[in-house]
């Protein structure tokens, strides 16, 4: 079938494990609260990098330094209505930012164990959140030059 227009949506996800807890936001959804890595669309422009380390910023006030690249993920909603092709990057995080405010829609910010993880699959906002997780804990890390960013204006990878 020749779908012409049809595009991915393309997103970032931080995995930001700490002593052996995984950082997750809790937000509003159309099917209610569900748990997600900091996670979001890439915009206009940005590099995967940049995108994933603001999506962190945003969502759950961490400057999050990307290290290590877990997968690409290529998921369609059961719903039918969008494909989205998530990067999920490892990293380290500083500590969070008190006095920053969370992006609309985020309840909180929580740190929890893969068993609870585990636990509350039924909650997250898709398979590709405890799927994430696994592949780190598998060991799974790809270096960061595996991605090369050109810019718009020269051509030139940065």
């Amino acid at each position: 079938m020749n779908h012409p227009r049809w595009k991915p949506s393309v997103t970032v996800a931080a995995v930001i494990e700490r002593d052996g807890r995984f950082l997750l936001v809790e937000e509003e959804t159309a099917d209610g609260l569900q748990f997600n890595q900091p996670a979001g669309h890439l915009e206009a422009g940005e590099s995967l990098l940049h995108a994933v380390a603001r999506e962190a910023m945003e969502e759950a006030a961490h400057l999050f330094t990307p290290e290590y690249l877990i997968g690409v993920y290529q998921w369609p909603r059961p719903q039918g209505d969008a494909v989205y092709l998530r990067f999920a990057f490892a990293g380290r995080a500083r500590e969070s930012d008190p006095a920053r405010a969370l992006d609309e829609g985020i309840v909180r910010t929580l740190w929890m164990t893969p068993e609870e993880l585990r636990a509350t699959r039924a909650r997250h906002r898709s398979p590709l959140v405890l799927q994430c997780v696994e592949d780190w804990l598998a060991g799974r890390r790809y270096g960061l030059e595996l991605l090369r960013h050109y810019d718009c204006d020269t051509g030139s990878p940065r």
